[in-house]
């Protein structure tokens, strides 16, 4: 970084500098925790040597804080992907079942809002679909800030439904399905060329989540990529060109997310290995009767309560789904 021909590539200078940023942090998180433990060791002697309660209430809290940080710090630690630290580019499309599913649907759009709020994470909503009587019939939003993809990705796959289906008349138990897809929102340092003729683009009126922000002219935008059908749009800007590039940058992740997808499935055939296709693969169930649980089918991980998940209470998942994840990787090695 003192090099006089360092800012000569800005864009390389800048990544640079923020992966040293990062690895400041994990050095500064890791030296925080071992002058706690010191500190707390120092007054469990204390306690040995000479009982005192204050200095235990003092210890017990300080223990409870520590092992909090120490599994933030695990945490950080499993986030070590190429694409990790990026946005995450969310898509939700309610299966076939009408208004159940895209209740469902909404169920979902709902959880990962409030898990962007707990998360600390900026909700930019890209492009919402009503349903016909309740739900959505699709929603793409934007969480954005630092390891948004690599806390997302566990999301990816189909997720099923059990329940008392509020619009079946006779009350009966009924199973929805609904797909979310989860890819890294690309920045400038990862080049997708688009060729003009390869692109069919869309206008059309907006009509914003709930009926709101309904516009008079056709400032949506929808992108279709020809060659290989993907689709992009972007409804919630302000203006046509605004929702025109929103929707080209989020095409231009489509593309590489499928150009790494297809890369890691050759691989694998060369490896021999077998591959979960995550897209068509049910990964979690909420079951709401006749018991309560939400299940993960990769991790094994669980919980019976599911207001505190479809609350955004999920990070238990994504622990659990980095872990299994980082297993899953060394045996493919």
């Amino acid at each position: 970084m003192t090099e006089a021909d360092f800012w000569s590539d800005s864009q390389k200078a800048q990544n640079l500098i923020n992966e040293n940023n990062k690895l400041k942090e994990t050095y500064q998180n890791f030296k925080n925790l071992a002058d706690n433990l010191e500190e707390l060791q120092v007054s469990y002697d204390l306690i040995v040597e000479e009982p005192d309660s204050e200095i235990q209430k003092d210890l017990e809290l300080g223990l409870g804080k520590l092992q909090v940080n120490l599994q933030d710090y695990e945490t950080q630690q499993l986030l070590n992907g190429k694409y990790d630290h990026l946005n995450a580019i969310f898509e939700i499309h309610p299966g076939a079942g009408g208004t159940e599913s895209q209740d469902w649907g909404e169920m979902l759009y709902r959880m990962y809002n409030r898990y962007a709020t707990i998360s600390g994470f900026d909700f930019e909503l890209i492009d919402y679909e009503i349903g016909d009587e309740a739900g959505i019939k699709s929603a793409t939003f934007v969480l954005k800030g630092n390891n948004a993809y690599g806390l997302c990705k566990s999301e990816k796959g189909v997720h099923r439904l059990v329940r008392i289906s509020p619009f079946n008349a006779q009350g009966k138990r009924q199973t929805s399905f609904t797909s979310v897809d989860v890819i890294p929102e690309i920045d400038e340092s990862v080049k997708v060329d688009l060729r003009p003729e390869d692109l069919k683009v869309d206008v059309y009126r907006s009509s914003g989540a709930g009926g709101q922000h309904i516009n008079k002219t056709s400032s949506a935008v929808r992108i279709t990529h020809l060659p290989t059908g993907l689709v992009a749009a972007s409804q919630q800007q302000r203006s046509q060109f605004q929702n025109r590039e929103t929707a080209l940058t989020m095409l231009k992740s489509k593309l590489y997310q499928l150009e790494r997808e297809k890369k890691e499935k050759e691989m694998a055939q060369i490896k021999g290995v077998q591959l979960e296709n995550a897209w068509g693969s049910q990964i979690r169930s909420y079951v709401f009767h006749p018991y309560n649980l939400v299940k993960d089918h990769r991790t094994n991980y669980e919980t019976s309560d599911v207001n505190a998940v479809m609350d955004g209470k999920i990070m238990g998942f994504v622990t659990a789904y980095l872990q299994w994840n980082m297993n899953q990787n060394k045996e493919t090695k």
